[in-house]
C-alpha cells in the first residue's frame, strides 16, 4: 500500500468465509439440493394468480435435466450462450444449468437493441442463444446468418427449455457431476455488460469466486444475517436479472434457505407484492420515490392529502429522533402511532404487510425518503457498489445505520479514497477484468491494485461511506465552483410531477436544469389540483404545473449553496426512459447522452430562450 493510501480512512468489515480454489457456485447448490431436498426454494407464480412452491428437489431436477440438453448440444466447459429473458424463474433455470456444465449465460438487457445484442454475442462468442419470446427472437434472428459462432435460438414461450430438456434425455448424471468436479472458484460464471453511456458496453468477467464471496458472506454477518437468516424470509426480485445486483441477490437468497418469487411485470408488481408477501426485497431509489408519490397522489385533496402529508413529515421526525441520544419525544410517539392506524398501515398493506426491510442501490436515495420509510416501518438499507464489485461494496446495517450514508463496507471489502477523493475498493469479489479489454482493465485499477469506482465520496469517523458524486459527472461552473448535480436532483425526483432531473451547467455561469414530467402521476396531481386533464406536451408548458416546479425546485436550493443552486430551469415534452434510450436499464440517468442530444436545449435555457428563472413562477 502507498504511503498516501495508508493515510486515508479504509472502511473494513472482515469476513467470514474465505472462498478457497474448489469451491464454485454449481458444487456449492448441489450439495445444498441434496442436504435440503424437501425445502421450498422457490415460488413460482401460476396462470391463476397463485404462488406454487418447488422445493429444492424439484429445482436441481429441473436445471439439471436442462443442463444435459445444453451438454448434447455439445457446450463445453467455458463456452457462452446468450440469454435474453425478463425476471422469471426460467432465467434462474437457465444460469444453474450453464453453470453445471462450467458454461455461462450471458446477459442481454430485454430492452437492448439488434446492435447492443450484436456487440454482445460477438465479444462474449455466444454459441447460442435462449429468448423468452418471439418478438425477443425476432431481435436477434438476424445474427445467425452473421457469426459462424453463433448457431441457434431457442425460445421459452414457444417450448424452447422442453426441446431442450427433451434433447437431453439420455445424457447421464455422471456427466453432469464430471463437469461440477472440473470447475474452480476463478473460473467464469458470467460476463455483465455495462450500460455504457458512450461507446460500446464493456464486459465485466465475473468469477464463481466473486459471486460466492458476495453471497456467502453478506447472509451470515452477525450484522446481516437478520436479513436472510430464520424461517419465512422471503424475497420478490423485480428488478432486471441481467443486471448484477439482482443476479448476486437471487444467488444470496438462495444460499441463505429463503423463498425467492420472480416478477418480471411492472403492471402486477403491486398485486404481487401483495400476494407473494416478501419480507425484504431489493430496488432502486426510482421505485421508493414511486410507492411515495403514488401515496401522495392516492390522497386525493382536501383533508385527506393534509392528513398523509402531516404523517409523512411525522414519519420522518420520528426516524431522524430515533438517531438523537433522547429518541423521540412523548408528544412524537403519540403522533406516530396516530400515523400508524390513518396512514402507515395502509402503506404496508400495499407492500404486502411483511415487508421490514428493503436495499436500495443503483443512484442516491436521499435522506428523505430514507427517513420516511423507516418512519412508516420499512426500513431502506441503502448499500453501493458497481458491476464490477459484484454488486456490494457498502450496505447499511440496522445496528450500524446512518440514513444518507452507504454505510459500513460489505464483509471482505476495503473502502477509501484517493487524493482527488475517487473512491477505491479491494475484496475477493472484484471482477476479473474487461472481456477482450485489456486497455480498459489497466485504467480501471491503480498502481497498487485498487479499483477505481469513478464515484467521489469519503469515509468518515464510524467507518460509513457517503457518496457525494460521479466523478465524470462533476459540473464545474465558470466561476470555477465544482457541483456534484446528484444532490439537487435527488431532492427534486421526489416531487410528484417530476420523473427526472438533469443538472447542467459546465462552464456556465450557473446551475441550470432540464426537467421531464411523470405521464403516470400527472393526471392525480391535475384532478388533485382542480385542473383538467391534458397531456404531457400541454403540462410542460402549464403556468400551474410550472409554478409547482419551480417551488419545488426552491425547495431543493435549500440542501445547497447559492453557487450551487439551480437557477433557471426548462420542463422537457417528452420523459427519459430505457426505450429512448436515456435510461440504463437499471434506471440511472445516461447524463452525457443527454447533454449530447439536447445541447440546443441547455443553450437556449442559458441565452434566456427556454425555461424560467427560479423564483417566478
Amino acid at each position: 500500500m502507498s504511503e498516501s493510501r495508508r493515510q486515508r480512512p479504509i472502511a473494513f468489515t472482515p469476513a467470514k468465509v474465505t472462498v478457497t480454489d474448489d469451491m464454485t457456485i454449481p458444487g456449492i447448490f448441489r450439495q445444498i439440493a441434496a442436504d435440503k431436498a424437501d425445502r421450498v426454494a422457490i415460488e413460482r407464480k401460476s396462470e391463476i394468480n397463485t404462488w406454487m412452491p418447488i422445493t429444492w428437489a424439484q429445482f436441481s431436477a429441473e436445471y439439471r435435466a436442462l443442463a444435459k440438453g445444453f451438454l448434447k448440444l455439445g457446450i463445453q466447459a467455458g463456452d457462452r450462450v446468450a440469454l435474453m429473458c425478463h425476471t422469471r424463474y426460467e432465467f434462474t433455470l437457465v444460469d444453474f444449468a450453464l453453470w453445471s456444465i462450467g458454461a455461462s449465460a450471458i446477459s442481454i438487457y430485454e430492452t437492448d437493441s439488434l446492435d447492443q445484442a450484436r456487440w454482445i454475442v460477438d465479444d462474449a462468442r455466444c454459441r447460442f442463444a435462449v429468448v423468452e419470446n418471439g418478438a425477443m427472437s425476432a431481435i436477434l434472428s438476424p445474427l445467425l446468418g452473421e457469426f459462424e459462432h453463433f448457431a441457434g435460438i431457442y425460445t421459452i414461450d414457444e417450448g424452447g427449455l422442453d426441446e431442450l430438456i427433451l434433447l437431453g434425455k439420455d445424457i447421464d448424471d455422471d456427466a453432469i457431476n464430471e463437469r461440477i468436479d472440473a470447475l474452480k472458484a476463478d473460473d467464469l460464471a458470467t460476463i455483465i455488460y455495462t450500460s455504457g453511456t458512450t461507446g460500446k458496453p464493456k464486459g465485466a468477467c465475473i468469477t464463481h469466486r466473486n459471486l460466492l464471496h458476495v453471497a456467502i458472506n453478506g447472509p451470515i454477518d452477525d450484522d446481516l444475517m437478520f436479513l436472510t437468516g430464520g424461517e419465512g424470509r422471503r424475497t420478490l426480485l423485480f428488478l432486471p436479472m441481467a443486471h448484477v445486483f439482482a443476479r448476486f441477490v437471487n444467488v444470496m437468497a438462495l444460499y441463505a434457505g429463503n423463498v425467492i418469487g420472480y416478477s418480471p411485470n411492472a403492471k402486477t408488481l403491486v398485486n404481487d407484492f401483495q400476494t407473494f408477501r416478501p419480507t425484504y426485497v431489493l430496488a432502486v431509489p426510482r421505485v421508493f420515490e414511486k410507492i411515495y408519490n403514488a401515496a401522495d397522489a392516492a390522497a386525493g385533496r382536501g383533508m385527506k392529502l393534509k392528513t398523509f402529508r402531516f404523517y409523512a413529515k411525522v414519519a420522518i421526525a420520528y426516524s431522524r429522533a430515533l438517531d438523537t441520544p433522547e429518541g423521540p419525544s412523548r408528544a412524537l410517539r403519540m403522533q406516530h402511532r396516530i400515523g400508524q392506524r390513518l396512514v402507515y398501515s395502509k402503506l404496508q398493506e400495499l407492500t404486502g404487510g411483511n415487508l421490514e426491510w428493503a436495499i436500495s442501490g443503483g443512484a442516491p436515495l436521499g435522506e428523505r425518503l430514507g427517513h420516511f420509510f423507516r418512519g412508516v416501518g420499512i426500513t431502506v438499507l441503502e448499500g453501493y457498489g458497481a458491476t464490477e464489485t459484484s454488486a456490494p461494496s457498502n450496505v447499511n446495517r440496522p445496528g450500524h445505520l446512518r440514513i444518507g450514508s452507504v454505510g459500513p463496507a460489505y464483509p471482505g471489502c476495503r473502502v477509501t479514497t484517493d487524493e482527488d477523493g475517487e473512491l477505491l475498493v479491494k475484496a475477493p469479489s472484484v471482477f476479473a477484468g474487461y472481456n477482450n479489454n485489456p486497455e480498459a482493465t489497466a485504467e480501471a485499477f491503480t498502481k497498487d491494485g485498487w479499483f477505481r469506482t469513478g464515484d467521489i465520496g469519503e469515509v468518515d469517523s464510524d467507518g460509513c461511506v457517503w457518496i457525494t458524486g460521479r466523478k465524470k459527472e462533476l459540473i464545474v461552473t465558470a466561476g470555477g465552483k465544482n457541483v456534484a448535480p446528484a444532490v439537487l436532483e435527488d431532492r427534486l425526483r421526489g416531487h410528484p410531477l417530476i420523473s427526472q432531473v438533469v443538472a447542467v451547467g459546465d462552464q456556465k455561469p450557473y446551475i441550470g436544469a432540464l426537467v421531464t414530467l411523470d405521464a403516470d402521476m400527472l393526471p392525480g396531481w391535475l384532478a388533485n389540483h382542480g385542473l383538467p386533464g391534458m397531456s404531457v406536451l400541454d403540462a410542460a408548458s402549464h403556468p400551474d404545473v410550472l409554478a409547482a416546479i419551480d417551488r419545488a425546485v426552491q425547495r431543493a436550493n435549500e440542501a445547497v449553496s447559492r453557487a450551487e443552486s439551480i437557477r433557471r430551469f426548462h420542463v422537457l415534452d417528452s420523459d427519459f426512459t430505457v426505450a429512448n434510450g436515456y435510461l440504463t436499464p437499471s434506471l440511472k440517468v445516461k447524463r452525457r447522452v443527454i447533454l449530447r442530444d439536447f445541447s440546443a436545449h441547455v443553450e437556449a435555457l442559458y441565452s434566456g430562450q427556454l425555461g424560467m428563472n427560479v423564483g417566478e413562477g
